[in-house]
């Protein structure tokens, strides 16, 4: 169970520190890639409105030289960005006669681009249909002269986008050593922040020991009173009584006792191999005279043969409280139905019909003390925890419990076991 927690708490802090993570890295690349196209498509605007030329710029009389106590004025920086704009941009013109033919290139702004290149992609750029777009790293930008004809201006982005791509793969490293630092961190610490809780578990488990090992003495006192009254007075429905709620008490302090030792499976039983076909074929044929004095249909198919290693007191108790369940919470005159096959896992199923099924999630009925109707409860005597106790040993045995719904009135519990013990397991059992 501490171990659980651990895990719990700290993969739980990893993924809330993954998500934030993941969205302030989204967040900067995107607001960087956005600004970066931005400013190209900036670039695209003046040259488009300049018939492909950058019109010539005047510094600012106002902005003097830099003074001493405001070196960084953004004023002063975004008029120098403005300024130097012509002679950092690469990028070419490709002008189009009135018959939509090539008439002219302008190449002096850029190294990388031939006449050749340059054509092909204004080629591609006239026919594609779109008035601003991306051809491999050069954003375009289509536009018209004052006579009508067209030009295209191509801007390369390549220095931009490795700007991208740089801030994009550093910002992932620092992601990943801040994810790898708080990883050590929180699993270092994660000791002491679940310590409470841990705490906590430990007297509730210590508790429920202490109480349940209690109770016995009494439970066994009332019984022997009650056998000395039925010697003098013969028995009577008081008696009986008295009897039925010994025998309920004895069941939940065993059931209780059986949760706490399989409590951060710690569980020490003896596992062997043993015949699974004929411990469960035994334990339903005990229900057999319970379900004949109750009118319902039970039927049985166990395949023979089967072998399992495990602890045999437990499967019979796993067997008994399905099938307790079903005897008690089946529909009068319902079908009861116990089967167990062997295909790449050990499959026991107990069914039963029942006048109304458990709205939402089912695994619910696997909680201690849950009981779907309270007052159904108390007419069967249960107590909502036998269906916990069944999960805790196919859980001990490597193997899961789940109850599903069969239409309307059929639920279904299936138990998945193992067909040889999973190594943890039997390490932990023998050690």
């Amino acid at each position: 169970m501490v171990k659980k927690l651990r895990r719990k708490f700290v993969v739980t802090a990893m993924l809330s520190l993954l998500a934030i993570l993941v969205v302030m890295i989204a967040v900067i690349n995107i607001t960087n890639a956005v600004g970066v196209f931005k400013d190209t498509d900036s670039q695209l605007s003046i040259l488009t409105s300049n018939n492909g030329l950058f019109p010539g710029m005047e510094r600012n009389s106002h902005l003097g030289p830099f003074g001493p106590f405001d070196p960084f004025s953004f004023d002063r920086l975004q008029n120098a960005k403005v300024m130097e704009m012509p002679y950092q941009s690469r990028y070419f013109v490709v002008w189009f006669d009135s018959s939509q033919n090539i008439s002219a290139i302008d190449l002096m702004h850029i190294a990388a681009v031939s006449a050749e290149d340059a054509t092909n992609y204004g080629l591609q750029a006239a026919v594609s249909g779109k008035e601003k777009g991306m051809l491999h790293s050069y954003r375009y930008q289509k536009a018209t002269t004052d006579e009508g004809t067209l030009f295209i201006v191509f801007v390369d982005m390549s220095n931009a986008l490795l700007n991208i791509y740089s801030l994009l793969s550093k910002s992932m490293l620092v992601g990943l050593f801040a994810l790898a630092a708080m990883f050590l961190l929180v699993f270092m610490f994660s000791t002491h922040a679940v310590a409470p809780v841990v705490e906590s578990l430990e007297k509730q488990k210590r508790f429920i020991t202490d109480a349940g090992h209690e109770l016995k003495t009494p439970l066994a006192v009332i019984s022997a009173n009650v056998d000395v009254l039925e010697l003098e007075a013969g028995k009577n429905e008081w008696t009986s009584s008295i009897r039925n709620q010994i025998k309920r008490m004895n069941s939940l302090v065993k059931n209780l006792l059986t949760l706490s030792r399989m409590d951060e499976e710690r569980m020490r039983v003896v596992f062997s191999d043993f015949d699974l076909s004929k411990t469960v074929e035994e334990t339903a044929t005990s229900f057999q005279a319970l379900a004949e004095s109750k009118g319902k249909n039970y039927q049985t198919e166990i395949e023979s043969g089967i072998h399992i290693t495990g602890d045999q007191k437990s499967i019979e108790q796993l067997t008994s409280l399905l099938l307790d369940n079903a005897m008690k919470y089946s529909s009068e005159k319902g079908l009861i139905r116990l089967t167990l096959s062997k295909d790449k896992q050990i499959t026991m199923e107990v069914s039963n019909t029942c006048d109304s099924i458990p709205d939402g999630n089912l695994d619910r009925l696997f909680d201690r003390f849950y009981r779907a109707d309270s007052s159904r409860s108390r007419d069967t005597g249960g107590y909502g925890i036998g269906l916990s106790v069944a999960r805790a040993i196919a859980n001990s045995h490597g193997g899961n419990i789940e109850a599903l719904r069969d239409g309307d009135k059929l639920i279904r519990f299936v138990v998945k076991l193992p067909k040889t013990l999973p190594k943890n397991i039997a390490k932990a059992n023998h050690p």
